[in-house]
């Protein structure tokens, strides 16, 4: 169901203004007139229903009439995101892609249910980190039209491009919080044994999911992700593009993790 995204909470009394392109969206392109109801979220991911009280001029006000209290007031940025999702977070470490890649990586990753998604500048990687305050910008508005588009109800976060270095500090202070997180390195060629069900069998606080830019990891980049933790992996017997690779992986991730009370289940009843 698509719930529109509200960019700040309704004021005290309920209500909320709003002009410039959510009018846009909701008068315009949606069509709402007074009296007209609609689903929306609320910053923090609580789900409320909004009516529309007045449209005049180029603003609509609208009036909370319910709201979710179960994430009424998140206050830990992963407990926040996880209120509206019976799955751990799932974060995607991109390396910057070619071209407007990243755009449709960011597009899909948000519809997929990824949490947070942090582009990283890889030793293959063309483009190079040059601030991104606009790059940044455009990718929380793709975020949100997404989110919007899918109705999906997780709060994906797009993370200020890192180097590797940054990348792989951000990992420390993430696994300082979340010691059972898991961290997947997904790979070209076979590093190692591992499977996506051995490594997700029981249930991570969270999952971090790398993903090479065109042409891959290097060795080097390799050794310095297996050293902070992670696990190698890889998946079929095809090598995917960049784009591709991490909308396959985070799919595959989810999946499992979705259906993993029942095939958990299974198994065990074979053994039995």
């Amino acid at each position: 169901m698509k719930r529109f995204i509200l960019s700040r909470p309704p004021d005290s009394d309920g209500f909320i203004r709003l002009s410039g392109r959510d009018y846009h969206y909701l008068v315009r392109v949606r069509r709402l007139k007074a009296g007209a109801l609609f689903p929306a979220l609320l910053p923090n991911g609580a789900e409320v229903q909004i009516q529309v009280h007045s449209i005049d001029g180029d603003t609509l006000v609208g009036e909370c009439l319910t709201v979710d209290q179960r994430c009424q007031a998140p206050t830990e940025p992963f407990l926040a995101k996880r209120c509206l999702t019976p799955i751990p977070p799932i974060l995607l470490f991109q390396a910057l892609p070619k071209g407007t890649k990243m755009d449709l990586i960011v597009r899909q990753a948000a519809e997929g249910g990824i949490t947070e998604i942090v582009p990283f500048a890889s030793e293959h990687s063309i483009p190079k980190i040059h601030g991104g305050g606009e790059k940044l910008e455009r990718w929380e508005r793709i975020v949100r039209e997404a989110r919007q588009q899918s109705g999906s109800g997780i709060a994906t976060a797009v993370h200020a491009p890192l180097d590797m270095d940054g990348l792989l500090a951000y990992w420390e202070s993430i696994k300082a919080e979340q010691p059972g997180g898991v961290g997947l390195l997904f790979h070209q060629d076979p590093v190692d044994e591992g499977s996506l069900h051995g490594y997700l069998e029981v249930m991570p606080e969270l999952t971090a999911m790398a993903i090479g830019p065109e042409g891959g990891f290097s060795p080097a980049e390799v050794s310095r992700f297996l050293a902070a933790g992670f696990k190698p992996v890889k998946i079929g017997d095809t090598i995917l593009r960049t784009e591709t690779a991490a909308l396959y992986g985070a799919a595959a991730i989810r999946i499992i993790l979705l259906e993993s009370a029942s095939w958990t289940y299974r198994s065990q009843q074979k053994i039995q």
